[in-house]
C-alpha cells in the first residue's frame, strides 16, 4: 500500500501535466534515465500510470484504475475523510455504504460504533464489518464485479429500494467543476442513484484528486447531497455550488 516518495511525486506530476517524460524526470530527480524507466515500469505494472514511448500518462477517460492501485492514491487523505464522516454518524443509525476506496475508509472508521445497521453493495465493507457483533451487516444481491467486489446490476438496485435509511455514504470516480458526480460503470451508477434516493442524509466522500479526473457516466449532482467531505476543495465553482445549495462542505486538511 506504500508508495516511495519519488513514485508518489512522479504520479502527482503526471496527474498535473497529463504525462511525464523520462529525460525530464531524470533531470528533476538527478538520477539516471535507467532509474526513471524502472520507476515508470513499476508504476505501470501497478496500473497507476500508462506507459508511452519516452514516458508515461496519467490514466483517465473511460477506464478506471485497478482497485488496489486506487487504494494507494491519497491514502492518508482518505483515512482522514473516513474519520470525519464517521463522526457525523451516531450509534444505532442505519446507513448505506457504496462501492469505493474512500467509502471503505469510512467503514474502517465506523468499527467502534455500536448498534449500526449497514446495508452495502461492497463485499470488502461487508467482510470487514461482519465480525463486529455490535454492527448488523446486510449485503445486496446481484452481479459481483471481480475487479473490486462491488455488487451491481438491477437486482442490487431493487434490493436497495426496499430500505429507507438515516445516512448514505457514497463516492464518485470524478467530480466535474459544474458539480456533476461521475463514474465509469453505468450499472454501479444505477445503484448509487437508488442509494441517494433512499437515504435521509447523503454524505459524499471524495479526495481532491477526483476534481482532476473524468468519467463518462453521470451519477447525479453535488446539490443532491447533504454533506461533502474532502481533504481540500480549491475549485471556486464547486465551493460556490456547496454554498448556494446549502451542502455542508467539510475539508479535513487545514487551509492556510
Amino acid at each position: 500500500m506504500y508508495l516511495p516518495p519519488r513514485h508518489a511525486e512522479i504520479i502527482q506530476m503526471a496527474k498535473d501535466k497529463g504525462r511525464v517524460l523520462v529525460d525530464d524526470l531524470a533531470t528533476h530527480f538527478s538520477v539516471t534515465p535507467q532509474t526513471i524507466r524502472k520507476d515508470l515500469n513499476d508504476l505501470c505494472d501497478q496500473r497507476l500510470l500508462s506507459r508511452i514511448h519516452g514516458g508515461a500518462l496519467f490514466p483517465s477517460g473511460i477506464e478506471n484504475m485497478e482497485y488496489e492501485a486506487r487504494r494507494k492514491i491519497a491514502a492518508d487523505e482518505k483515512e482522514a475523510i473516513g474519520k470525519a464522516a464517521a463522526r457525523l454518524i451516531p450509534d444505532s443509525a442505519s446507513l448505506f455504504i457504496n462501492i469505493g476506496t474512500t467509502t471503505e475508509a469510512v467503514s474502517n472508521a465506523l468499527l467502534d460504533h455500536s448498534g449500526l445497521m449497514v446495508i452495502t453493495n461492497n463485499i470488502n465493507v461487508a467482510n470487514r464489518m461482519r465480525v463486529y457483533p455490535s454492527i448488523e451487516v446486510v449485503i445486496a444481491g446481484g452481479v459481483v464485479r471481480g475487479s473490486d467486489g462491488g455488487v451491481v446490476g438491477e437486482a442490487a438496485v431493487d434490493f436497495i429500494k426496499q430500505f429507507k435509511v438515516d445516512y448514505a455514504v457514497i463516492g464518485a470516480s470524478a467530480i466535474d467543476h459544474d458539480g456533476a458526480l461521475l463514474d465509469f460503470d453505468f450499472r454501479e451508477v444505477k445503484v448509487a442513484q437508488a442509494i441517494i434516493a433512499n437515504a435521509r442524509h447523503v454524505i459524499l466522500v471524495s479526495d481532491s484528486t477526483k476534481f482532476e479526473r473524468t468519467a463518462p457516466v453521470r451519477i447525479g449532482h453535488l446539490s443532491q447531497v447533504n454533506t461533502f467531505i474532502t481533504d481540500r476543495c480549491d475549485i471556486p465553482a464547486v465551493r460556490r455550488i456547496c454554498e448556494e445549495t446549502e451542502v455542508q462542505l467539510i475539508e479535513t486538511t487545514n487551509r492556510t
